[in-house]
């Protein structure tokens, strides 16, 4: 015998039913779209946005494209999550969004947009954005992406992307950290210009070049390490970055572009690698605190200006032959009447170049003398004599470990009279202790 089923245990069926059918009209109602092929792609929004949730799909139709405009200028939208199914952000979708405040982007996206179809970034001028997370699946972040979020005060770069386009952070002046993962290959032009707040930048060795002007006026950068794998510096790569205390540039850098550090007032000192050829127009003009210059290959052209207004300029040391100027009939590369240029024993070139200059350079030449009757083991102490040209300074390190050394600065004087006595009463406290004689 059958039992009959109670009405009452049908309703629910069909009230879910009605739901599930219901849905997609409340979800996708406000949404604008184009259909090419099956294919979606999102145009725009009629109603007051606030919190948006994109779909991957509508009535079962991939969802791939955000189109160029689509949601720009759209004050009233808060929030939005973008699906993984979008491959393609148009030029200014999200443009000047100025109340957004949360940015989700889903795994699955590879790029986020660039400004091939406009002149303007996926998210640019979004100025209430101050967080947000990249998901692993992208590999590019296109060019002026983020330029403009000025709130923005922190971004994680994950492991898959290889490329930031040009201008993509320009102007976020409350960001202050970036960590550049070392899959990226590729850092555009600009990508961190006006960053004020930026302080601290890791670029990996993945990096070749540093392109122009993309640190410009990061003024709260204290100290940067450029690589070994950079091998050019771009036109103002760091102009204006005026809390720029000190700069290590790497050995693979072949060229530095005109203005690379023009204005960094607060720059101390230099080393420029024994690798560059070029030293452009510029490079370091009114750079007004830099005292010391270290050259110290045969850089073949120094550009006009290059150290022009560094009024406490005082040394510049030459590693390896004269160096030639780009104009040499009035080449403006020093103009500090008090300069000092020092050269090394077995260079050339030097007599031609103090008529350029107006200034005779200096032989360096300190030595230490294991023939004086001070040389060794003394009482508390170990010492040593050092000869050379007078007055020129000297600067003796020790260190621990020749394989993986360490310099540590233990003097720092004038060979006054040609001639220094060197004692150490710390020798003793070490298994090993190696010295050496630099320049400042």
């Amino acid at each position: 015998m059958k039992t009959k089923r109670h009405n009452s245990e049908k309703k629910p069926l069909v009230l879910l039913l009605l739901l599930i059918l219901a849905l997609p009209g409340v979800v996708f109602a406000q949404l604008n779209y184009t259909n090419n092929n099956g294919v979606l792609t999102i145009t725009g929004y009629t109603g007051a946005a606030g919190a948006l949730n994109i779909p991957s799909s509508i009535n079962f139709l991939p969802v791939t494209s955000i189109a160029v405009n689509a949601f720009a200028s759209n004050a009233s939208l808060t929030s939005v999550t973008i699906p993984g199914s979008i491959t393609n952000f148009g030029s200014a979708a999200f443009l000047y969004c100025t109340n957004m405040t949360s940015l989700t982007i889903s795994n699955g996206v590879t790029s986020i947009g660039d400004a091939s179809q406009g002149t303007d970034g996926v998210f640019e001028y979004c100025t209430s954005l101050t967080n947000f997370s990249i998901p692993n699946s992208v590999t590019n972040i296109g060019a002026a992406a983020f330029a403009g979020c000025t709130r923005l005060s922190g971004v994680t770069i994950p492991n898959s992307v290889t490329s930031i386009g040009a201008i993509s952070f320009d102007g976020c002046s409350h960001l202050t950290n970036v960590t550049i993962p070392d899959s990226v290959t590729n850092i555009g032009y600009v990508a961190f210009g006006n960053c004020s707040n930026l302080s601290s930048v890791t670029i990996p060795s993945s990096v070749t070049s540093i392109q122009e002007e993309t640190f410009e006026a990061c003024t709260g950068l204290t100290n940067f390490t450029i690589p070994n794998s950079v091998t050019n510096i771009g036109f103002s790569a760091f102009w204006y970055c005026t809390g720029l205390t000190s700069v290590t540039i790497g050995n693979g850098v072949t060229s530095i572009g005109q203005q690379a550090f023009y204005e960094c007032t607060n720059l101390a000192s230099v080393s420029i690698p024994s690798g560059v050829t070029n030293l452009g127009a510029a490079a370091f003009q009114f750079c007004t605190n830099l005292t010391i210059v270290r050259i110290l290959g045969s850089a073949t052209t120094i550009g006009e200006g290059a150290f022009d207004e560094c009024p406490k300029l005082a040394f510049v040391f030459f590693g390896n032959n004269a160096p030639s100027f780009s104009n040499n009939d009035d080449p403006f590369v020093f103009d500090n009447t008090n300069l000092t240029f020092y050269y090394l024993q077995g260079t050339t070139g030097w007599a031609g170049f103090s008529t350029l200059t107006g200034a005779s350079p200096v032989l360096w030449n300190p030595q230490a003398q294991p023939s004086y009757a001070s040389f060794g083991r003394r009482a508390n102490q170990f010492g040593f004599t050092i000869t050379g040209t007078a007055n020129i300074p000297i600067v003796v390190q020790a260190c621990t470990n020749l394989a993986d050394p360490a310099w540590l600065t233990l003097t720092n004087v004038l060979l006054t009279n040609s001639l220094f006595y060197f004692s150490d009463s710390q020798w003793t406290n070490y298994a090993d202790r190696f010295y050496r004689i630099s320049a400042p």
